[in-house]
């Protein structure tokens, strides 16, 4: 992205820059909660019950996978659907809005990916 296209994404004219770059901040720190990046990486592969992201993310606890689904649910990115089989069943999927993030992630994964070396020489 050019800074012109950053530029031109800062002014809204329906909104001034400071709730821009506070929707920004907001959203940044969402999706930087710790495991939250790793857990829509996860259910961009497809749907899957809880313990099949719960065994895709080792280290992550039960109560905050918990709690990091219910966020992605409230903020309307993962639906909770209750299987047909058993109403103790349930899967997680991206909705629309949540699968608009592959880019965003891959392009963090591939920055990682690029740059790895050089942080860990920074630390």
């Amino acid at each position: 992205m050019s800074e012109r296209e950053i530029s031109d994404c800062c002014k809204n004219k329906d909104k001034d820059i400071a709730s821009v770059c506070d929707n920004f901040h907001d959203t940044i720190e969402f999706i930087g909660k710790r495991w939250m990046g790793v857990i829509i990486y996860t259910l961009l592969k497809g749907p899957k019950r809880y313990h099949e992201i719960l065994a895709e993310i080792p280290g992550i606890s039960d109560r905050l996978l918990t709690e990091r689904l219910r966020d992605l649910e409230h903020e309307g990115l993962v639906v909770k659907q209750t299987l047909e089989s058993s109403s103790r069943k349930v899967r997680y999927e991206l909705t629309p809005i949540g699968k608009e993030l592959e880019s965003v992630i891959i392009a963090i994964m591939k920055w990682i990916n690029a740059h790895s070396n050089s942080r860990n020489e920074h630390k």
